[in-house]
């Protein structure tokens, strides 16, 4: 008989949802599911936040006293998806409790408190994963899977960019993601470390970074009610405003201990991107390259191809590539952001039946805010920064 799992999630905004979409939807994906997730409890910062939160995503209970729910024996999982500053207590209390944690990206916000969380993980001997969810697209498992196979040989050179434009109003509203002691940093922390985790997942460690980082819009208007209101724009530019002291823009080059080079480009002011979330990775006998926009998609280009049929080629995924067992039937049929979310809650749910370590787990949320850490300092020393170990 198939285990039930009881969750309690902490947070209930747009993260929450996604991650409520994902309890509710893998075992009708993923069957027979390693594990069924039950949604128990939706914990909020105050009783009646959590209470509809409860409602709206599907929970049995809400409360608002977490470290009360943290310590329940009937609590399994414990996932977070509350803003950057709450990670660590959040996340080593349910460790030491004995919890399975999944928590949202970036693991923390510097270096230090990410290598606190991976350590209280690594003594509590249960499972944790960080949702870098993108990396589980079926487009991006594909690349891997070929870089593996050594279809396009040792690799020389990766290039990646995840541009938006939901900031680039600057009379956008002041999120915590624009404040240091939230969030840590701006774009690095927020959208950059997804490209670094593409990075590191796809060519390997990365060792030393050289960077521009800067910040476009200094001040913007303050924020009126609890709810973070990502792309929305005070047009009057009449009320009150407080500074901005993150990055909205970064620009690095890479060296990693393989001897590959690379180089990302992340951007939060982006007029006409969206979710340009992209990689071309060069090899010695061909290419990849992966465009989230076009998440149904992956270029190949194969340098052993007859001379007259060379140039990238386009592999529709479907039910022949990584997790299409548990998607559409056809391929290019289409999948979108709440997949991602389920087959990241999919292969949480088999790491912590299995007892075999998920990927990425804190210890590489931790590696993931050191070459963050080191993005910043290159941006202000402008120089050369090698990543702590």
């Amino acid at each position: 008989m198939t285990k039930t799992l009881n969750v309690a999630m902490i947070g209930g905004g747009f993260m929450g949802k996604a991650h409520a979409l994902a309890y509710a939807a893998m075992p009708m994906f993923f069957w027979p599911a390693p594990a069924i997730p039950h949604r128990k409890v939706l914990i909020d910062v105050n009783a009646d936040l959590a209470a509809e939160g409860a409602r709206r995503l599907g929970f049995d209970e809400s409360s608002s006293d977490w470290k009360a729910v943290i310590a329940r024996k009937d609590i399994d999982v414990v996932d977070i998806v509350t803003p950057n500053d709450s990670h660590a207590e959040l996340a080593i209390a349910a460790l030491e409790a004995g919890k399975h944690v999944i928590c949202e990206k970036p693991l923390a916000r510097t270096g230090a408190e990410a290598r606190t969380m991976a350590d209280a993980a690594q003594k509590s001997g249960v499972m944790h994963m960080v949702a870098f969810n993108y990396r589980r697209t079926p487009g991006v498992a594909m690349a891997k899977k070929l870089i593996e196979e050594g279809r396009i040989g040792t690799i020389l050179n990766f290039r990646g960019t995840y541009l938006q434009d939901w900031s680039a109003d600057p009379n956008g509203p002041l999120s915590w993601r624009f404040q240091k002691k939230i969030a840590g940093s701006g774009t690095v922390g927020d959208i950059g470390t997804h490209v670094v985790d593409f990075a590191r997942y796809l060519v390997g460690e990365i060792s030393a970074v050289n960077a521009m980082v800067h910040t476009y819009v200094k001040e913007r208007p303050l924020q009126s009610g609890g709810l973070d209101k990502l792309g929305a724009s005070d047009k009057s530019g009449a009320g009150p405003k407080a500074e901005v002291d993150v990055d909205d823009e970064m620009i690095t080059l890479l060296r990693f201990q393989n001897g590959a080079v690379g180089s990302i480009e992340a951007s939060r002011n982006a007029y006409g991107r969206n979710n340009f979330l992209t990689f071309e990775i060069h090899g010695t006998k061909g290419s990849i390259a992966f465009n989230y926009e076009r998440m149904d998609e992956l270029q190949v280009m194969f340098a052993d191809d007859p001379a007259d049929a060379r140039g990238f080629r386009t592999i529709y995924t479907g039910p022949n590539h990584p997790y299409g067992q548990g998607l559409w039937p056809i391929p290019a049929l289409g999948i979108g952001y709440g997949e991602t979310k389920i087959i990241e809650c999919y292969d949480f749910f088999k790491a912590i039946v299995s007892g075999q370590l998920p990927s990425p787990n804190f210890e590489d949320g931790y590696k993931v805010s050191a070459i963050a850490d080191a993005i910043i300092e290159s941006g202000s020393s402008e120089r050369w920064v090698q990543v702590a170990n």
